[in-house]
Parts: C-alpha cells; sequence; structure tokens
C-alpha cells in the first residue's frame, strides 16, 4: 500500500524481487505522486514477524549515486517503522533521518530494526518548512525494493533463529534479551497474566464492561459471560467512549 500512486507504479513493486532497472520509467519501482506533503509506503508480512533488519534500495535513474544525483534530495529525511497495525503511530520507530546529506545518504539503505511487528512501513514528509539544504521540497515514495530480514516466526532468536526466547516475552533477535511481553502478560519476565480489566499488549486494553465485573481474557479481551448492558463488542468496549490503544511491532525477509 502506498497513500497515492504514480500512474501503474503501484506499491507490490517494491517487493516484487525486481531491482534490475533503477530508473523511475523501468516498471520495477513503487512510485508516488509528486507535490505531496506526505508520502507513505508498507508492506504487511501476513503475520507477526521478527525482524533483524531492512533493506531499501531506492530510484537512482540507473545513474551514478552521488551529490550530483537528483534523486538524493527526495530520500532525505524518511523514517522507518514497523507496527503490529497499519497505523505507524501505534508502532515503533526503527529510523529516522535527521544528519544524512546528498553526498552521505547510502542507496540502498539497511535499517537496524530488531522488533516485532506485522507491518513495515516507509514514511517522509515535508509539512513543516524550511528544510534542510538538499531536501526536495516535495514527499514522494520512490522505492524500488525493500527486503525485510529476520526470523520468520517469533519466540526464537540467534543466528539461525533455533534459539527460544523466554516463554511469552518478545527477544532481541540477536541477543535474547526480552525486549517486552507477548500480548497479555507482564512482569519483568513477562511471566503475569493482565490483570485489573486489561488485556493485550502491555496489558494496555481497557475491558471494565464484562458481565457480572469478571476479568476479560487477557489477550484478546473477550468476556467470559458477555458484556453489560448498553455495551457490545468481542472486548465489551463498543458503544461506549474507548481510548484504549492497542499495537505491537515486527516483519522478516519477502520472499
Amino acid at each position: 500500500m502506498q497513500n497515492t500512486t504514480y500512474w501503474d507504479n503501484i506499491a507490490e513493486r517494491a517487493v516484487d524481487g525486481l531491482k534490475s532497472n533503477l530508473d523511475k520509467h523501468g516498471g520495477q519501482c513503487a512510485l508516488s505522486w509528486d507535490h505531496q506533503t506526505t508520502a507513505e509506503w508498507r508492506v504487511d508480512l501476513g503475520a507477526i514477524r521478527s525482524i533483524h533488519h531492512v533493506s531499501i534500495q531506492y530510484v537512482t535513474g540507473n545513474d551514478e549515486w552521488d551529490e550530483d544525483n537528483w534523486y538524493t534530495r527526495t530520500f532525505l529525511g524518511f523514517s522507518v517503522y514497523v507496527s503490529y497495525t497499519t497505523n505507524k503511530e501505534d508502532g515503533v520507530l526503527c529510523f529516522r533521518d535527521t544528519s544524512y546529506t546528498r553526498a552521505t545518504i547510502p542507496n540502498p539503505v539497511n535499517i537496524s530494526c530488531p522488533y516485532h511487528g506485522r507491518y513495515v512501513i516507509y514514511y517522509n514528509n515535508r509539512t513543516h518548512p524550511p528544510y534542510p539544504a538538499g531536501y526536495h521540497e516535495y514527499a514522494v515514495t520512490y522505492l524500488c525494493e525493500v527486503e525485510v530480514y529476520g526470523c520468520p516466526t517469533t519466540g526464537y532468536y540467534g543466528e539461525n533463529c533455533s534459539l527460544p526466547c523466554l516463554k511469552n516475552c518478545t527477544c532481541h533477535i540477536l541477543e535474547g534479551t526480552c525486549m517486552g511481553c507477548l500480548p497479555g502478560y507482564k512482569g519483568p519476565r513477562c511471566t503475569k497474566e493482565c490483570d485489573d480489566n486489561t488485556y493485550g499488549l502491555e496489558c494496555m486494553g481497557s475491558c471494565g464492561n464484562c458481565s457480572n465485573g469478571e476479568q476479560c481474557h487477557h489477550v484478546d479481551g473477550s468476556c467470559p459471560s458477555g458484556c453489560n448492558a448498553g455495551v457490545h463488542g468481542k472486548a465489551c468496549n463498543e458503544g461506549i467512549h474507548n481510548k484504549s490503544k492497542l499495537y505491537f511491532n515486527l516483519t522478516y525477509k519477502l520472499d
């Protein structure tokens, strides 16, 4: 998905494995329309994945990538997120460019991103002028290939993704250190289930509307005996103003 699409240069071209022609019109890159203040592209990995890093190959026009290449200006200021949802604000910021120049920005660029999530999101904006020297005045996505590397299954770490993480823990893909708990669990070693009418990631979901004051399911927020009068939905939080925010972070290499 990308928020705008330049002609037929659809978002899927950035994950089709093709990067032999890096020209804007070469048919292998995902392009957004120019004259936009924000540009966003994302890929759905299909499930929660354990990420190590993200590699991004940008449009070059098949010219040498240096400070004289026109496309360098369009890449400056970009960000990469991973998230459980399609909303980048619900996820983790892996990288935000604040120091690259047209002479120093690499292409391809490798972004370390040792997190968990389902969506990898590329974002750039031109919403707060004036911009640093060398920046293109508009936000665009000129992505020829985005590759996400890591373990295909959560719960493991190590060079061959063969070492198990602590139970109910999302661990660092290389070191195995616990970086947070799986949805429904809390505590320093993620051994305690959510309670006090909470559920989900970091126990941030609110489910205080279960019938008879029962505690909801610690993972998905469902109520064992249904909802109080006036509310409905799986977590009995529809029909009321719900400010809870559920999120998480992750990904892997697309084959």
